[in-house]
């Protein structure tokens, strides 16, 4: 597909892409979550009713456990109905930040949870007349937690991987910290049926453990987003080589990532050839957005500044006169010259820190070939003197 092409086919649905919002990620996330919430009822409901009958206190542990990963699929339905909502006047980058912040909020509640669990655990290990002593209906709820739980992980994880959600991920992993806590509590049930009566004990404080450390990677990786961290090394990688490989493209720097929710925002300084016209640089720089934004999955948008020359080593310009004012050094150097009152057209370039100007004269303006010349020395001789202007080309059409 050529450049042109590409941006007639997709110049419009970039737009979309970056405003719109985006009902059917929401319905696809509701309906992955509703699923492990019936399965989470289920199973925090029986760990809690055959922790108590079974006199286990790992499996009461992992049943509180549950009953959070319950209560965070409820919020991250409520949380995702508004992240799911396009770019308005407030939010012009959209809600995808919700999600980020949920997560935020899933692990510290969850820390909060292992936290409680590892100390009344604990507490029981140092006044072993507190110790449970559990049964074998404790053990086979354990075992079919544990079958579930990691089913479920592997169900929302691809979900999460499909969808781009922070959220799914978080809840996913919440699944297989419930599946590896059911894991502990079979053995920790199961050491205390032989005879080790602490191991319950035990189990519940390494649940607790494992809970926390969860939570905490869930805050980290929210917080990494909140403060705009840039993405992973391969994705800028194959950013770079999306950018490189638009024709003409001469060099790029200042490249920079962020997320935002799922998606991510892109900023680049592009170089092209100086003395290219506004629309072309205009077209090379939409057809470096459209094509990033096509090859990389979770980009949604790119924003693209185009340079003249590579400005991290040359001069600026940003002192050089306007064009208004280089319109009336050039009335004054010309004072007196007639053909200079009739230009059809003048085009400056800003480059080094100077100026490089070309103006276009009518062909009347001579009538010889040796009076265009004579003219264009005249001219250029005039404004010689002003040192913000680099050279003058003269042309007749």
């Amino acid at each position: 597909m050529s450049p042109m092409e590409e941006f007639g086919n997709n110049g419009q649905n970039g737009e979309l892409r970056m405003m719109a919002s985006d009902p059917q990620r929401y319905s696809e996330i509701r309906r992955v979550t509703l699923h492990g919430a019936a399965v989470n009822a289920v199973i925090a409901t029986l760990k809690l009713l055959f922790g108590f009958i079974g006199h286990s206190q790992a499996l009461i542990a992992d049943g509180f456990h549950s009953l959070s990963d319950l209560s965070n699929d409820f919020l991250l339905l409520l949380a995702a109905k508004h992240a799911s909502r396009g770019a308005d006047e407030d939010h012009p980058y959209g809600h995808g930040r919700i999600e980020t912040m949920f997560s935020v909020g899933q692990g510290l509640m969850l820390g909060g949870i292992g936290i409680a669990i590892g100390i009344d655990a604990a507490r029981r290990l140092f006044n072993p007349e507190l110790l449970l002593q559990p049964e074998l209906s404790a053990l086979l709820i354990a075992l079919l937690a544990l079958a579930f739980k990691e089913a479920l992980y592997h169900y929302t994880m691809r979900a999460a991987k499909r969808l781009r959600s922070s959220m799914l991920r978080g809840n996913a992993w919440d699944h297989r910290s419930d599946a590896v806590s059911s894991l502990l509590v079979v053995v920790g049930v199961a050491g205390s049926l032989a005879g080790l009566t602490y191991l319950d004990a035990v189990a519940a404080v390494a649940v607790a453990l494992m809970v926390v450390k969860i939570a905490w990677n869930l805050v980290f990786h929210a917080m990494k987003d909140l403060i705009d961290t840039g993405l992973e090394a391969e994705r800028v990688t194959a950013i770079r080589n999306s950018i490189q490989s638009v024709d003409g493209v001469r060099y790029f720097h200042h490249l920079r990532t962020r997320r935002m929710g799922p998606d991510a925002l892109v900023d680049v300084h592009i170089q092209v050839d100086p003395l290219l016209s506004v629309s072309e640089g205009h077209f090379i720089s939409e057809t470096v957005r459209q094509r990033v934004i096509r090859e990389i999955d979770e980009v949604q948008d790119v924003l693209v500044h185009i340079d003249a020359e590579n400005d991290e080593e040359s001069s600026r310009c940003c002192d050089l006169p306007g064009r208004s004012q280089v319109r009336e050094i050039f009335e004054q150097a010309w004072h007196g010259i007639e053909a200079a009152r009739h230009i059809k057209r003048m085009t400056l370039h800003y480059i080094g820190g100077k100026i490089v100007a070309e103006v276009v004269l009518p062909l009347a303006a001579a009538s010889s070939t040796e009076e265009a010349a004579q003219l264009r020395q005249q001219m250029q001789e005039a404004v010689a003197r002003s040192a913000q202007i680099e050279r003058i080309e003269i042309y007749f059409s």
